[in-house]
């Protein structure tokens, strides 16, 4: 990984021709991680955008007493960055590989100038932006008025798709680490162990391998709305 260098796997530049997505690659620069190396601080000057060509990151942030808290992976063949791009002002996050990354950077005003020359482009652009807005209102809302034993309900909920063999199943694989997890629940790793192992114990969820399966996911639902006060 990392010889390559094309963008051609990159779902916002879909739309342009090959030798269009060819010239924008010439004009990258890149970098190759390994997964724990940290991409870029939210302190950075960089207003760069970042190409995920292989790989993972996850972006962070960090409150005042130290803890992480997660905002979302991007994987490979979508991007990041796009936000102090447009903008100029300072990152609103840091972010860090957690797989072996390749990545392409591209300068800011080439990717504004891109986005004001392909109006399909700026609407992928736009659309993305609403989905973070929406996203963050509904972490707001999470942690406004939800415990953190009822968070990390949530987010195994977020997390869980149909179960494509069982019916009536809901599947989340391969299950995240308890830290990650944790980190997008904005609780610690320890609670998160003790609500999977309730859920495995009463017959509301079953672990197999790096699989996480629930098995009632409407009895989920129902204790993740119980806005009952929660100890970390």
């Amino acid at each position: 990984m990392g010889a390559e260098r094309s963008l051609d796997n990159i779902g916002l530049l879909a739309p342009l021709s090959a030798d269009e997505r060819a010239a924008l690659a010439a004009g990258c620069r890149w970098l190759d991680l390994k997964a724990g190396d940290q991409v870029l601080n939210r302190d950075s000057e960089s207003r760069d955008v970042y190409f995920v060509v292989d790989g993972a990151v996850q972006v962070v942030n960090y409150s005042l007493s130290g803890r992480e808290i997660a905002y979302a992976v991007v994987r490979a063949g979508h991007y990041f960055g796009e936000i102090a791009a447009i903008d100029g002002k300072p990152r609103s996050a840091s972010v860090v590989a957690i797989e072996k990354c390749h990545l392409a950077i591209m300068d800011r005003d080439v990717f504004n100038r891109l986005l004001h020359e392909h109006g399909e482009l700026m609407a992928t652009v736009l659309h993305k932006l609403t989905q973070i807005i929406r996203n963050c209102d509904e972490r707001i809302m999470d942690l406004s008025t939800l415990g953190a034993v009822q968070r990390v309900y949530v987010e195994l909920l977020r997390l869980a798709k149909p179960d494509p063999v069982t019916p009536g199943s809901w599947l989340i694989h391969p299950v995240p680490t308890q830290e990650l997890i944790a980190s997008h629940a904005s609780t610690t790793r320890e609670t998160v162990a003790r609500v999977m192992g309730q859920l495995v114990k009463n017959g509301l969820a079953k672990r197999k391998g790096r699989n996480f399966y629930l098995l009632d996911r409407a009895r989920l639902e129902e204790m993740a709305e119980r806005l009952v006060a929660s100890v970390e």
